[in-house]
């Protein structure tokens, strides 16, 4: 028998509003539950994640401590993009699971913490840029006619860039990375990854062909950054 504190968070004022969001992370932790299990106290709030100042996420981490529970959180995506906020989690020394993820630790959610913000940082230094092209060009933002073809195509891009940057995927390759630079064959890299919980996008076990996509994607990603900063430099000369 364990003692949980459920804890649910929405990230937007609409997502409350429709109860859509905690009505899924209720049903996440029900069903988590084992028939002994005893479920205290759920708390709820609405968040932005960008922010840490969470009032009700800290009433339940004290609630844990007094009642020596385990927080509960029913989607790992719900925690945080921000990694200072992974070390409030980390510092409470409060036990945590996560009902999609049961298998993740410290670790693992800081790397994604880690990861994930790298990249909210990257997105907004992309919109940023390319919302100052389109005025430089006389292009009135807000005007429905300007969803143009071009805007399109990287509307697409972002959908595609979004389905790369998947959770699951981004976790992994941080493990990979490192793993192949000491000479892990992929299989190899593959069975540790299944070993220790990992899963794909579509929430399978990883293959040695999904190892090496993960693996080439960073690669050409990293060789493209180093390309465009090299171009950007002789430019500059």
């Amino acid at each position: 028998m364990s003692k949980y504190i459920g804890y649910i968070r929405v990230s937007t004022k609409h997502q409350n509003n429709s109860g859509l969001g905690q009505l899924a992370q209720k049903a996440m932790i029900k069903n988590f539950l084992k028939e002994d299990d005893i479920l205290i106290k759920e708390y709820e709030e609405v968040e932005s994640g960008k922010k840490d100042d969470r009032p009700e996420l800290l009433k339940a981490l004290e609630h844990c401590k007094r009642e020596n529970a385990i927080l509960l959180i029913g989607k790992l995506d719900r925690l945080s993009r921000n990694v200072g906020f992974i070390y409030l989690l980390k510092d409470s020394k409060v036990r945590f699971v996560c009902c999609d993820m049961p298998e993740a630790t410290d670790v693992t959610i800081g790397i994604m913490a880690v990861l994930a913000q790298d990249e909210r940082e990257r997105t907004s230094q992309r919109t940023k840029a390319a919302l100052a092209e389109l005025r430089s060009k006389g292009v009135t933002l807000g005007n429905p006619s300007n969803l143009n073809n071009e805007a399109r195509k990287l509307g697409t891009e972002a959908l595609i860039r979004k389905a790369k940057d998947n959770p699951n995927n981004k976790m992994a390759t941080a493990l990979i990375i490192p793993l192949r630079e000491n000479g892990m064959s992929f299989q190899k890299i593959a069975d540790r990854l299944n070993e220790n919980g990992f899963k794909t996008a579509t929430g399978k076990q990883f293959s040695n062909a999904q190892v090496l996509i993960l693996h080439d994607r960073y690669i050409k990603s990293q060789t493209e950054s180093n390309t465009e900063d090299s171009i950007k430099s002789i430019q500059e000369l």
